[in-house]
């Protein structure tokens, strides 16, 4: 009797397995396509083909921005199967998680692709950006968004970003992990190749000798970089002004826009050589209007050699007073000059092709010299009231 009602027990279960698998009863996870059957104020109910509706809940709705008002009878829906309610016999659907799978998906697709899309800024924090990618929420880090000031305050750089929400952006997906619900975009990626790719542009547009408007993005000891709209290109410290510049910030900032000479391109360098002072008047080729031979002219040492040393008469001229031509005895000039002092001096010489200037200390007689040191002192004492 026992062997008997086992053997039916066996049967009972053979044939209750056979019953389960032939009816393909969904897990937990899988995508299935539906129809709407039901719609009322607590969701909808869903046919997906299986022997139960299924049910996705309001709440669900609502996490897609939509009421269960949008939906209709009849209507083809993707869900995701969330668990097997065995007490009431029915399927717990999710049409939210349904979409964002395929946003999950796009976002692969976009990081493999390494293609670049535009997002509009929802909000901001401070630790970056929040945009949203369909159903889903990306996050941009701080240190992917283009232009944030670095060296500022916490604070400085959390206005910074709240200013961004609202504003539409390029970014490119940097991290897509679906277990932790993480999606990372980076502005500053897409910013890099947007920027190349306007590099290519500018450099097949530009030629020697044409100029262009720009802004000044950086300093530097050797020179000052300038955005062209695509590609910087430097502006090197001998071409900032005809005169001596000890450093950049003489003559520009940052920020501030200027109309440059293109000097050189250096295609497979992709390096663009620009210059401020070819847009100015040489001073040089005004020299003979101005100067001639025998003339007293006053001037400040910008820099003294054992040779002698340069004095710089107007902005762009410097004329040489070498040691021979200082007070007799003399031998070392760094003795009896320093850079920064004014000095009385005659012209001896004038070769303005090769823009050079002579002066002398000794062809300065003492008269004139008493009275230029008279004037000066009047001079100071003038200012002073």
């Amino acid at each position: 009797m026992t062997t008997t009602l086992n053997t039916m027990e066996d049967l009972d279960f053979a044939a209750m397995l056979e019953e389960t698998l032939s009816s393909g009863q969904p897990e937990r996870g899988d995508i299935l396509s539906g129809t709407v059957t039901a719609v009322d104020n607590y969701g909808l109910l869903v046919d997906v083909g299986w022997k139960y509706d299924g049910i996705v809940s309001r709440q669900d709705i609502e996490r897609m921005g939509m009421q269960t008002s949008d939906f209709s009878t009849g209507e083809p829906i993707e869900v995701i199967v969330m668990r097997l309610d065995d007490l009431e016999g029915s399927l717990i659907l999710s049409a939210s998680q349904a979409r964002q799978n395929e946003d999950w998906k796009n976002a692969e697709l976009l990081q493999e692709s390494d293609q670049s899309f535009n997002g509009l800024v929802q909000a901001a924090n401070k630790g970056g950006l929040i945009i949203p990618f369909g159903n889903l929420r990306g996050f941009i880090p701080a240190s992917h968004v283009v232009d944030l000031p670095r060296s500022a305050s916490e604070e400085e750089r959390l206005r910074y970003l709240e200013s961004m929400v609202g504003k539409e952006i390029a970014v490119k997906v940097i991290e897509v992990n679906r277990k932790r619900r993480r999606l990372v975009f980076s502005q500053r990626n897409a910013e890099r190749e947007n920027r190349n790719a306007r590099k290519e542009i500018l450099l097949g547009e530009l030629k020697e000798g044409d100029v262009r408007e720009g802004v000044v993005s950086g300093l530097c000891d050797f020179g000052a970089f300038v955005d062209l709209g695509g590609a910087d290109g430097l502006i090197h410290i001998s071409e900032l002004a005809w005169h001596r510049v000890r450093h950049p910030q003489e003559v520009v900032t940052v920020g501030q826009k200027v109309r440059v000479f293109i000097l050189h391109l250096d295609e497979s360098g992709k390096r663009i050589g620009l210059s401020l002072k070819r847009l100015q008047t040489n001073p040089w080729s005004t020299v003979e209007e101005r100067y001639h031979i025998g003339q007293l002219v006053e001037g400040t040492v910008s820099r003294v050699e054992a040779f002698g040393a340069f004095v710089s008469l107007d902005p762009g001229i410097e004329a040489l007073l070498h040691v021979s031509q200082l007070s007799d005895g003399v031998s070392d000039p760094r003795r009896e000059l320093s850079e920064g002092q004014r000095i009385l001096t005659r012209i001896i010489s004038i070769e303005t092709e090769k823009q050079r200037l002579g002066l002398s200390m000794k062809e300065v007689t003492a008269g004139e010299r008493a009275q230029w040191e008279e004037n000066r002192a009047k001079q100071t004492a003038d200012n002073a009231v």
